[in-house]
């Protein structure tokens, strides 16, 4: 299940018939889970027979970009009471004259300097200010805060002040309080990132906490019998359980699952390089796959606050079915502001009178509006149109004029956000394929293949709701972190070795809490790595936890590095010395993936077809119009058409040819005229 901004998708996976199958209701914004029970209810009848359950929830990440959190009482090292305010400069704009500072989740006058101090060695220098503590808490509770954050100096080298603390705000502030704690929400150097982990989980985690609650509450009343789980960052899952205790993990939960989905898609498909497109109601997400693998960072910003957190890298920008078109200094903009669910474009009928991506689309002809989300909406193609001329007459262009407009200008901001997770890490988009899903994804995602010289646009089945079928590709998956400073030269090959055992152990262990059976447990091992006296790392995958204690072990991985540094910046110093900074460990819990759906053959080179007029480069054309469930493998047919179904419309511009495969994607590629 995946909340959108406009629509909750659900898919199902029946594992006796081996069938796939989709659903979606609207997006209820005042109650989340609302839509998602809405949406549960169009595919299944009865809770009871679902035998495992995944959830991608935007409670978390709603709470933080509309900036509704709980108000958060924070606690830091006296003395240093101002590092979350002081922050980082900003080292790329530094000559931006139009530049501002993120603005922090928690005022200064709610920061709290404790008195006590850990050394960088973890041992302890000051005990901690016991007194100070119970001080602080009762701030707090004269404050109405809702959540205290704690983040001392060197937590990750010994954690027992924030420990301690902890205990004392539990005793005096009731033991159902929010307490965050930096060395749990990030065992990493680092102390202001750190610290700013720590305040967003304490900022979002009650809201998740309650989110979550209701909706486990509501499906058991219904007659669930399996635990509910939940999407991470990172692309695996953890029961709502872990959630609960870990909500910073949850943060980016809804998006990630396309960026898993592509992954399957390119084992399946034995496609290594893949670019995702997932467009929505309300936000454009991009995401990579290198190598059959999704791209994995140790670190995410969100509105430049930085967090410490294993998360699959996705580039999002505002432009999506509902973002609004306007005027600004005589010319066209597209987004990011949105039209949301409620009241929605202008042609849902629901009080919206601005004009939309979608309502461009409609006037072009790309829409069906008598089928729109499997037939659950009527569009009012009238009102879309009235809305575009409106705007249009800003411009002294006509409604159709208007609405090319308006699409232009949200593919390019589209490709520039593809170029942008692209070009900018040294990987030609002509070397991928593109793969579209959301339900306006196949819509645009031709346009942009042309645009950015990619050969192939993928459509696979359900692109409204991939990212709902990606949840159901992943794996339990737990993350660990242990800061591990050494030179080359000072390195105990053996110690690192015995440390990485150690969490190994803890990772497995893990997974047992998690109800995962012993045969299912998997670990993988990487290290971060720096050239000596540079700031950033690049993480280093290791074959096991015993590959430091052997003896070519420094040789082996200073190649690795080389090539990694070579492959992500252009060069690389073989022979440099190097420093080890971090040692992470990732356990899995193999839930199973279900196999491919293979899908029928086509006997009979025809299928049922209409002609409709569709407008491309200002001129309309007859264009095919057919049902995507009446396209079976091996069928093909050319541009232009539009190839409807219940979760998403594809279009396809003159030049091009869509043929059908094994597993039902749509294939997508130029023309030999169309190239011209």
């Amino acid at each position: 299940m995946d909340i959108g901004g406009t629509f909750t998708d659900v898919v199902t996976y029946d594992d006796e018939a081996g069938v796939f199958a989709a659903g979606k209701a609207s997006t209820t914004p005042e109650d989340l889970s609302e839509g998602v029970l809405a949406g549960l209810g169009s595919v299944v009848e009865a809770p009871s027979d679902i035998s495992f359950l995944v959830h991608g929830t935007t409670q978390g990440l709603n709470a933080f970009l509309e900036r509704r959190g709980v108000p958060v009482l924070l606690l830091g090292t006296a003395g240093l009471e101002d590092t979350y305010h002081i922050a980082r400069g900003p080292r790329l704009r530094l000559y931006d004259l139009h530049y501002r500072k993120p603005e922090p989740l928690v005022p200064r006058r709610d920061v709290v300097g404790i008195g006590g101090r850990i050394a960088a060695d973890g041992a302890e220098l000051t005990p901690l200010d016991e007194d100070a503590v119970r001080a602080a808490a009762g701030t707090a509770k004269e404050r109405g805060l809702g959540a205290v954050a704690v983040a001392f100096l060197f937590s990750y080298a010994n954690p027992a002040h924030e420990l301690r603390a902890r205990e004392i705000l539990l005793e005096e502030l009731g033991p159902d309080f929010t307490v965050s704690l930096s060395h749990e929400a990030a065992k990493e150097w680092r102390e202001y990132e750190r610290t700013s982990s720590a305040v967003v989980e304490a900022y979002t985690g009650p809201i998740v906490r309650r989110y979550l609650v209701n909706l486990e509450k509501r499906l058991a009343d219904r007659g669930l019998e399996v635990p509910l789980h939940v999407m991470q960052s990172s692309g695996g899952v953890l029961t709502a359980e872990s959630a609960r205790r870990r909500p910073l993990q949850t943060l980016l939960s809804g998006p990630v699952g396309g960026a898993i989905a592509c992954a399957e898609l390119s084992r399946v498909s034995d496609r290594p390089n893949l670019i995702g497109v997932d467009m929505g109601g309300t936000s454009f997400d991009v995401s990579l796959i290198v190598d059959g693998e999704p791209d994995v960072s140790a670190e995410a910003h969100l509105e430049g606050l930085p967090m410490l957190m294993s998360v699959v890298n996705i580039h999002t920008v505002g432009a999506g079915g509902g973002s609004v078109a306007w005027t600004e200094a005589g010319g066209l903009r597209v987004g990011p502001r949105s039209a949301g669910a409620r009241p929605g474009p202008a042609c849902y009928g629901r009080g919206g009178t601005e004009p939309t991506v979608t309502d461009a689309n409609l006037v072009l002809g790309r829409i069906d509006p008598n089928g729109f989300a499997g037939g659950q909406m009527t569009l009012d193609v009238e009102a879309a149109r009235t809305a575009v001329a409106a705007l249009g007459e800003a411009f002294g262009l006509d409604p159709v004029a208007m609405a090319e407009g308006i699409c232009d200008v949200a593919n390019s901001k589209m490709a520039q956000a593809i170029q942008t997770i692209t070009v900018s890490r040294g990987i030609d988009p002509r070397d991928s394929g593109l793969v579209a899903f959301g339900g306006a994804g196949p819509m645009h995602a031709v346009f942009l293949a042309a645009e950015l010289g990619i050969p192939e646009t993928i459509v696979p089945r359900f692109p409204g709701a991939f990212s709902a079928w990606g949840m159901l590709q992943t794996s339990i998956r737990k993350d660990a972190t242990e800061p591990y400073f050494r030179l080359d030269v000072d390195l105990d090959g053996a110690h690192m070795s015995a440390t990485l055992t150690g969490m190994e152990e803890a990772g497995l262990g893990g997974l047992a809490d998690e109800g995962v059976k012993p045969e299912q447990r998997s670990v993988a091992h990487a290290v971060d790595i720096r050239y000596e006296a540079q700031e950033y790392t690049l993480t280093v995958p290791l074959a096991d936890a015993g590959e430091p204690s052997r003896p070519d072990f420094l040789s082996i991985v200073a190649t690795r590095f080389a090539e990694m540094h070579e492959s992500r910046y252009g060069h690389a110093n073989l022979g440099a010395p190097i420093e080890f900074v971090a040692l992470r460990t990732t356990a899995f819990g193999d839930l199973g993936k279900p196999a491919p759906q293979v899908w029928p053959a086509a006997t009979s080179a025809d299928f049922p077809h209409e002609s409709r007029r569709v407008v491309f480069g200002g001129a309309e054309h007859d264009a095919v119009l057919v049902r995507r469930d009446d396209l079976l493998a091996g069928h093909t047919l050319a541009g232009p058409a539009v190839i409807t179904e219940d979760t998403a419309t594809t279009v396809v511009p003159p030049g091009y040819d869509i043929s059908v495969d094994g597993i039902g994607s749509l294939i997508i590629r130029a023309t030999q005229e169309g190239r011209a």
